[in-house]
């Protein structure tokens, strides 16, 4: 019982991102997990390969695009700031 009281406080406390460049890097845990879902309810055929190959391959362009917008916005806020 009281480990059960424990999971349960706990999801009830949330987590505290600051706005740091860092905390970018909690995004990659959310995307593959949304990431995992999607493509398990749209793949037709799910096998160990495919799946596998499938979500990389979404969560590397996920992750690519994200650092390019990262970079473009460092770069805009740059050539403002100077």
């Amino acid at each position: 019982m009281s480990l059960m009281f424990f999971v349960m406080a706990s999801i009830t406390i949330p987590e505290r991102i600051g706005t740091d460049p860092q905390s970018i890097l909690w995004l990659l845990p959310l995307t593959a997990a949304i990431v995992i879902v999607y493509k398990a309810t749209k793949l037709p055929t799910i096998t160990l390969g495919t799946f596998v190959k499938e979500t990389a391959i979404l969560l590397g362009s996920i992750a690519i695009f994200i650092a390019l917008i990262a970079l473009a916005l460092f770069a805009l806020a740059w050539l403002i700031s100077e």
